[in-house]
C-alpha cells in the first residue's frame, strides 16, 4: 500500500515532544513524504503551548521544496458538548484539525458520555479528525461513532502509538479492528497516524498494516494512499 502522509506529529512545542519543527520537517523529507502535518497540542495539555503559538503559524511556509507542510492543532475534547480548547479565530484558521479525548483534560466517563463527547465534537465543522478513537480508557460505542464519522465528513485515526506494546492506551487493537469492520461496513475512510513525538516515529504506522490486512480492509477506503483522498477532510481545502 502507498504511504505517502502522516499528519498527526508533535514537537517541543507540545512540551512532551523531542524534536524542533525544522528537525521534523526535515527528516519528513528525508523518508520521502508528499504531506507532512505537524498538529500541537492545543493549550489545555499541561506543558503546551498558548493560543498565539497558532495564530502565529501563518509565518511558516507551507511548501518547503517537494514537501506540503500542514499545520494545525490536536484538540482536547472538554465536555459532552463538544467543546474543545482553542476557539474562534484560532481554530478556522488551522491547517487541520484533530480533536482528542485525554486524560489530563477530561476524565473518562461512561460509554455513553464518551460517546457523546465525541460525536458532538464531530459537529463542529472546523474538526477534521477524530484522534485515537482506540482508547480503551474511554469506552465508546463504535457503531455511532463510525456511522457519526459518515454523516459529519470526520476522519477516524489507527493511531500507530496506541498499538505500541510499551503504550498506556488500553484494549487498542481490539478496538482498532471493530472501527476497521465498522468502516468497511459502513464505507467510511479512515486515517493512518504515527502520532510521532519524535523525528524517528515520523511515517511509522508499522503497527496498523497488519489489522488492514486481518480485516481486509479496502484500500480505496486509506486516505493516506493519495492527496486527493484526504483534501476533501481538511480545513486547508474546504477553506479554500
Amino acid at each position: 500500500m502507498r504511504d505517502i502522509l502522516d499528519i498527526h506529529t508533535h514537537t517541543i512545542a507540545s512540551g512532551h515532544a523531542y524534536n524542533t519543527m525544522k528537525e521534523m520537517i526535515q527528516t519528513a523529507k528525508e523518508k520521502g513524504l508528499e504531506v507532512y502535518g505537524i498538529t500541537e497540542h492545543a493549550p489545555n495539555m499541561p506543558g503546551s503551548c498558548h493560543a498565539f503559538y497558532f495564530q502565529n503559524l501563518k509565518v511558516v511556509r507551507r511548501q518547503q521544496e517537494e514537501l506540503e507542510v500542514l499545520l494545525g492543532v490536536e484538540l482536547n475534547i472538554l465536555d459532552e458538548k463538544g467543546n474543545v480548547d482553542l476557539e474562534e479565530p484560532y481554530l478556522g484558521r488551522m491547517d487541520v484539525a484533530i480533536a482528542s479525548l485525554h486524560p489530563p483534560c477530561i476524565a473518562p466517563g461512561s460509554r455513553e458520555q464518551n460517546t457523546e463527547c465525541v460525536i458532538q465534537a464531530m459537529k463542529n465543522p472546523h474538526i477534521n479528525i477524530i484522534g485515537h478513537p482506540d482508547d480503551g480508557r474511554y469506552p465508546l460505542d463504535y457503531e455511532a461513532i463510525v456511522q457519526a464519522a459518515k454523516e459529519y465528513h470526520t476522519l477516524l485515526e489507527l493511531n500507530n502509538n496506541s498499538l505500541n506494546p510499551d503504550g498506556f492506551r488500553k484494549d487498542s487493537r481490539g478496538n482498532d479492528l471493530k472501527i476497521l469492520r465498522l468502516c468497511k461496513k459502513y464505507q467510511v475512510p479512515v486515517i493512518m497516524g504515527s502520532d510521532a513525538h519524535c523525528d524517528a516515529d515520523i511515517l511509522n504506522h508499522a503497527l496498523i498494516f497488519p489489522l488492514l490486512e486481518e480485516c481486509d480492509f479496502p484500500e480505496e477506503l486509506v486516505v493516506n494512499t493519495t492527496r486527493e483522498k484526504l483534501y476533501p477532510f481538511i480545513n486547508k481545502y474546504r477553506n479554500s
